[in-house]
């Protein structure tokens, strides 16, 4: 795993690992709010659960970024190399893939999050 963060480059690596920790928290926030019964006092609530949803967007277009810059820095490299061999085309393009990677797996969790979320609330509501 701390391999898999220091080839992704610790730029964009860090950058989701703080906001993982920001959808955590929000989540965690959320739960709260559902557990105690207040979430039914908030007018905005149902609007706001959807907050876990655009935090792990943005988490993904964050790790799309972070490919993009990646690959845009090792076509400049091999624009300046000009002969490069094919396998190391291939492990550059692997390691570029990294942050969307992790992008796309934290906004599934954000998705799983923010459905359950909403499943509960909507049971705290009815029952």
């Amino acid at each position: 795993m701390i391999k898999w963060f220091i080839e992704g480059g610790t730029l964009f690596m860090s950058t989701l690992t703080i906001l993982l920790v920001i959808l955590v928290a929000v989540t965690v926030y959320f739960v709260i709010t559902i557990a105690s019964g207040k979430a039914s006092d908030k007018p905005n609530f149902k609007h706001q659960l959807k907050y876990v949803r655009s935090i792990g967007l943005f988490i993904l277009v964050t790790g799309i970024l972070g490919q993009m810059i990646g690959l845009f820095q090792a076509f400049t490299v091999i624009q300046s190399v000009q002969d490069i061999s094919p396998s190391i085309l291939a492990g550059g393009l692997k390691v570029s893939m990294i942050t969307s990677l992790t992008g796309i797996f934290i906004y599934l969790i954000s998705i799983v999050l923010w459905f359950l979320l909403d499943l509960w609330y909507h049971k705290k509501l009815t029952s």
